[in-house]
């Protein structure tokens, strides 16, 4: 299991706290592909947050690629994501004063790849963005700054990939565009992938699928 989570529960706020997450168990394997679906509110987001490092558990246990998240603070949960956690958001996050090649590539360095702005050509050739290497996100449509930050999340050959509602700000071509190659690339590296959709179709070309209600896995 790439992914074991054991009663995490996220409490958010002060004077009146509010529980987001209700005791969540949820072991994911190797390679598994998952999607998180439930109605608005329900915890997906908070859920795939903590499970990225992104969020801290309030309490619970949180173990990923063999690394206990609750034993680390800030700066180690970021090592920990470096090279080895890929996330695709809806808001794209590109570095405005980077090109699209800077973007891919700078993670990889970051992450000690010597080669990092040659696979990151590789990387963007894959999305099909080979001639839009030296733009800025600013020059590029909305579809391929997402191929963009695709090419990013994956650029590491992460072994998890999460994604949030990555197609969320697109037209429906140009969102299953984008999922066909995140599914693509996802295959290629062999990463796990988890994603957050409301598309029903969607989540059917996923392993499994997993339902959230008020904070609680239902099914």
């Amino acid at each position: 299991m790439v992914i074991r989570a054991a009663d995490v529960r996220l409490t958010l706020g002060g004077a009146t706290p509010v529980d987001i997450l209700k005791g969540i168990d949820l072991h994911v394997a190797e390679g598994e592909s998952v999607a998180l679906l439930g109605a608005s509110g329900s915890g997906k987001s908070s859920l795939m947050a903590v499970l990225a490092g992104l969020e801290r558990a309030t309490s619970g246990r949180v173990e990923v690629a063999g690394t206990d998240f609750g034993a680390l603070d800030e700066d180690g949960l970021a090592i920990a994501r470096r090279g080895r956690i890929g996330i695709v958001l809806q808001a794209f996050h590109l570095l405005p004063t980077m090109t699209a090649l800077e973007n891919v590539a700078v993670p990889m360095e970051l992450a000690g790849h010597a080669d990092a702005f040659a696979r990151a050509a590789e990387e963007l050739a894959a999305v099909g963005l080979s001639h839009r290497l030296h733009h800025y996100p600013a020059q590029l449509s909305g579809g391929e700054q997402q191929r963009v930050a695709i090419a990013r999340a994956l650029g590491t050959r992460p072994r998890i990939v999460f994604a949030d509602e990555p197609t969320g700000n697109l037209d429906t071509a140009t969102g299953a565009r984008v999922m066909d190659m995140l599914f693509a690339r996802r295959d290629a590296t062999g990463a796990t992938l988890m994603i957050i959709t409301p598309d029903a179709a969607l989540a059917q070309r996923c392993d499994r699928i997993v339902e959230m209600v008020d904070g609680r896995i239902a099914a």
